[in-house]
């Protein structure tokens, strides 16, 4: 794997791609961060990014403004209400109501023409099928077959053979162990932001799946959870 050279990381604010940045800088990449707002309900994952970035002394960070008003159907971006409190077979069973159309898929396609256009050709992204709540564009197989896609559908990926590399590094890990390693690299979690329906001054619900994950993971790993939440459940 290459260790040096550019990269496009793509930061939204969350644990998972704060422990991403982190490793990608741990590696010797000069990162350019890639966050969107999407039309998001809140706008706390946003300036949790932009402190994310400022602590990883990432200086190009670049928020990419995308209407996402013809996607619907999302508990993220529509008034849809926010499952809450809900069990691990509950969260098992199908695609949940927060996923959001082709995110991933729109995201990291626009993470690949910034990287062309910078002469980066190794990308960035916190997906994990592990702890997993149904998000289909999570999954290795997805990963593989955009990678595959970058390759074929990009001047340097015809030109310069094999060159585009789409980096997971915690897509096998659990939550625990993502936490384990983000605080081997010192990633300050006190800065990140995962809840999914906060309340208007930012505090997390504790109820949703992702508060239930990130709470379930600094238990597993032993250590605590420096944010605070409303109603922590795990």
């Amino acid at each position: 794997m290459t260790t040096t050279g550019k990269a496009v990381a793509l930061i939204s604010g969350g644990l998972d791609s704060a422990t991403v940045l982190a490793i990608a800088r741990a590696d010797g990449f000069d990162v350019t961060a890639l966050s969107f707002d999407y039309g998001q309900r809140h706008r706390f994952e946003l300036e949790a990014s932009q402190k994310v970035c400022e602590a990883n002394q990432v200086s190009n960070h670049i928020v990419y403004r995308l209407d996402t008003a013809a996607f619907s159907g999302s508990a993220l971006t529509d008034s849809i209400d926010v499952p809450k409190g809900r069990s691990d077979s509950e969260m098992e069973a199908g695609i949940p109501v927060t996923y959001v159309p082709a995110r991933n898929t729109v995201f990291l396609s626009i993470a690949l023409g910034l990287a062309e256009s910078i002469d980066a050709y190794d990308i960035f992204i916190g997906v994990n099928a592990v702890d997993y709540s149904g998000y289909p564009d999570c999954r290795p197989e997805f990963i593989a077959a955009f990678e595959q896609m970058a390759k074929l559908a990009t001047k340097a990926g015809v030109e310069q053979t094999g060159r585009f590399k789409v980096h997971t590094p915690l897509i096998s890990l659990t939550k625990a162990e993502i936490i384990k390693q983000g605080l081997s690299l010192a990633v300050d979690y006190g800065l990140t932001h995962s809840c999914y329906d906060p309340a208007g001054d930012g505090i997390s619900c504790g109820q949703c799946d992702s508060c239930q994950l990130r709470l379930r993971g600094f238990a597993e790993a032993g250590a605590t959870d420096p944010i605070t939440y409303a109603s922590p459940q795990v």
